[in-house]
């Protein structure tokens, strides 16, 4: 009787997924600049709860040094969250909690500590200036270009994009 030899594991061939290339790259340098992992910010909507989540961001973890006090040689660290505004008082209040939840994340307590800084968490959205009308020759090219539109709002919508298009290029 033939036995099966000792597999080898599944190795997957071809594509790899760009997550997985992305995070090979930017773990290394987040761990060294900040401490931290794409893991755990990936993790923090339901670390931090509903209730932080979106006004919330950890920005790094502040590992003490090892002065040889301990005789494991670990300390853990301390965790810098930015925060928006007033939520920040809330955000104190719940600390025990989620210095729990985020020890409970890493396996082992990796913070004992959490330093809140108050900025913006969320991204501004800027919205684009409009364009300056055309004038001479553009102008009037725009407007033979559109002479067969009937409906107004379409024509609007074309005049707004040919007038940026035609603009001409903003040197730096």
């Amino acid at each position: 009787m033939n036995y099966p030899s000792k597999k080898t594991p599944f190795i997957r061939k071809g594509a790899n997924q760009i997550a997985e290339i992305a995070n090979g790259i930017i773990d290394p340098v987040l761990a060294k600049r900040a401490g931290i992992s794409t893991a755990l910010l990936g993790s923090w909507d339901e670390i931090a709860g509903e209730e932080f989540a979106d006004c919330t961001r950890p920005e790094k973890i502040t590992w003490a040094r090892n002065d040889g006090y301990r005789d494991d040689g670990y300390t853990p660290g301390v965790l810098t969250i930015a925060c928006e505004g007033a939520r920040a008082l809330f955000l104190t209040h719940a600390q025990g909690e989620l210095i729990g939840r985020i020890n409970s994340f890493f396996g082992f307590p990796a913070v004992r500590q959490i330093r809140i800084v108050q900025k913006p968490v969320s991204p501004q959205l800027k919205h684009p200036r409009t364009p300056r009308p055309l004038k001479g020759e553009p102008a009037r090219k725009l407007h033979d270009m559109m002479e067969g539109i009937e409906s107004e709002a379409l024509r609007k919508a074309v005049e707004r994009l040919g007038t940026a298009v035609m603009q001409q290029k903003r040197t730096r």
